[in-house]
């Protein structure tokens, strides 16, 4: 497949105020990754108060990348405890990303889903979420110091362990690989037809992917996008995302032909 070709990939919107209007936004490092990780093109899908029927977008795309973002999944969609006044919640992304992510499965659109996605896609699959990992007393902290510049915010914090015999270990290799850690919440209970791809030494599950998906389904919780172009393993689990959306590229434009 000619690396040529530039796929067409979606990109999930948070949603959040500007002054008394809601605007759509995704982050430019997410963008700049679909630009420069994966040579694609990416649009931005918004998340409406009644969500666009997510099987016609798909249709048009050649992959999909379900970004990380500040609000948390709403924890009734997941049968968590409500999460207090003082939470940070976008219901317009939950009722989109949760129809998308499914919907992508179905289709055998490429997937790739980040932090928020990588929860949205167990939650997605029936599982749950710790909404705060750091009062279990289970885990490390996977939080970043926000007074920190963004380099050390994204730097390398911990290692994650690949399992054998699955999409990581394929494209990267098993044994151990440094990732950054920029994260309150994470998995509780794993959703079902979900695959463990890596976790951190603390035992907390870093990655997943789809049993028996038609394609490229992956979700990290950690962010390859961030200078994904400076990171080796970041720009490995790019260019395979990427190697997946161009096939279902061509796969596309040819069943039009």
């Amino acid at each position: 497949m000619g690396t040529d070709i530039r796929p067409l990939i979606g990109v999930t919107a948070d949603t959040t105020m500007d002054g008394l209007h809601r605007v759509h936004q995704a982050g430019e490092k997410y963008l700049a990754s679909i630009v420069h990780g994966a040579n694609a093109i990416p649009v931005i899908i918004p998340s409406l108060p009644v969500a666009l029927n997510s099987q016609d977008i798909l249709e048009q795309l050649d992959g999909l990348l379900v970004t990380g973002g500040y609000s948390n999944i709403e924890p009734w969609r997941y049968g968590g405890a409500p999460a207090g006044p003082d939470a940070h919640e976008d219901a317009q992304r939950d009722n989109t990303t949760l129809q998308l992510i499914p919907d992508a499965i179905e289709l055998g659109i490429p997937l790739l889903g980040i932090c928020r996605g990588f929860q949205e896609m167990n939650v997605a699959f029936g599982g749950t979420l710790h909404q705060k990992l750091h009062e279990t007393g289970q885990y490390q902290e996977h939080r970043e110091d926000k007074k920190a510049p963004l380099d050390v915010q994204y730097g390398p914090a911990h290692p994650v362990v690949i399992e054998p015999g699955g999409i990581l270990a394929a494209i990267a290799g098993t044994g151990e690989q440094m990732v950054n850690t920029v994260h309150m919440q994470g998995i509780d209970r794993l959703g079902e037809g979900l695959k463990i791809e890596a976790c951190a030494p603390d035992g907390l599950v870093e990655a997943i992917s789809v049993q028996n998906s038609k394609n490229f389904a992956l979700a990290v919780q950690w962010h390859p996008e961030y200078k994904v172009s400076e990171n080796l393993f970041s720009m490995t689990i790019y260019q395979a995302f990427a190697e997946a959306c161009r096939t279902r590229h061509y796969q596309r434009f040819h069943r039009h032909q």
